[in-house]
């Protein structure tokens, strides 16, 4: 008895040290940056990184005000995405409040194969030190109501433009001999299968999955590749709920969430859900089983679609 009561005890003491080391290994990076390092110490995101990002879906929410925020610290940026209109826009925006280099490159992703060549081609001469792979699509729906279209467009969109341009940067980082950085947004929904969001959050589990792989091939060059997981933020493609649109504490504005995420990228963090409530709500999650986690998400999502 008194030996079983030990292995359990051991069992236990090792589940909870693993829970609390993936929980606080980003927040105590960031304990260690911001409050133990002196800030002219802090290297800023040119001088750790580069002059030039580029960034995908940046016509809105995260995208748009996570361009905002580069150049806000210093960063030129190109602006990635299907509607010139709004990327027009975009660079006004940034540039009233911005004294950086801007450049727009219109890619439908949902065009497959025939768009990479052509970013490649108007990125060519730029010499980019940090990608961020934003762009995604996904709104709540059972399977079954999915056509083959946009079965299709969700692939192409969520899945082959982050293999396809993690690939083409990664290739150029290294043979440039660029010291420059990878940041693939994916979502709190690759953590369990999603009922009614099913291949959004199945894509997103193959961003994880990919992005944590790249991290190692990636690091012996001193290229840092980073996996950025939000939870609910206020964005066009949260719209179809109303209550997701009204924010609050763990629901942040684009804006508010991308300010936070721009700052974690400049102190090296490498895997984070980006914002400091998301992190807890992350944490609240994983203590319990991806089967619970799908039953309340089966919950939730049932109702908002």
């Amino acid at each position: 008895m008194f030996a079983l009561s030990t292995f359990l005890s051991f069992v236990g003491f090792y589940a909870l040290a693993c829970y609390l080391y993936e929980q606080l290994r980003t927040p105590f990076r960031l304990i260690k940056v911001r409050w133990c390092t002196d800030e002219k110490d802090r290297p800023s995101l040119k001088e750790r990184f580069g002059e030039w990002a580029a960034i995908t879906g940046s016509s809105d929410g995260i995208g748009k005000e996570y361009a905002k925020e580069l150049a806000r610290q210093g960063i030129n940026v190109v602006l990635i995405a299907r509607n010139q209109e709004k990327l027009q826009a975009v660079v006004k925006e940034i540039e009233s409040e911005s004294k950086v280099q801007t450049k727009i490159v219109i890619a439908d992703f949902t065009k497959g194969a025939e768009v990479y060549p052509h970013i490649e081609k108007e990125l060519a001469n730029l010499p980019i030190a940090i990608l961020v792979n934003n762009v995604g699509v996904g709104t709540p729906a059972a399977i079954h109501k999915w056509s083959q279209e946009s079965t299709q467009n969700i692939i192409e969109t969520n899945i082959m433009a982050v293999s396809q341009l993690s690939r083409h940067f990664f290739q150029r980082m290294k043979a440039e001999q660029i010291k420059g950085a990878i940041v693939n947004v994916s979502s709190g929904t690759e953590l369990q299968p999603l009922p009614y969001g099913a291949y959004y959050a199945a894509s997103k589990a193959y961003n994880r999955s990919f992005t944590l792989a790249l991290q190692c091939e990636a690091a012996p060059y001193d290229i840092h590749v980073q996996l950025l997981s939000p939870d609910f933020v206020v964005t066009k493609i949260n719209s179809y709920s109303r209550a997701i649109m009204k924010g609050g504490l763990f629901i942040p504005s684009a804006e508010v969430y991308a300010r936070s995420a721009v700052n974690q990228l400049r102190d090296g963090v490498d895997e984070t859900p980006g914002y400091l409530w998301h992190h807890v709500q992350t944490a609240v999650m994983l203590a319990v089983t991806w089967r619970i986690r799908r039953f309340f998400a089966l919950k939730l999502f049932k109702s908002l679609k």
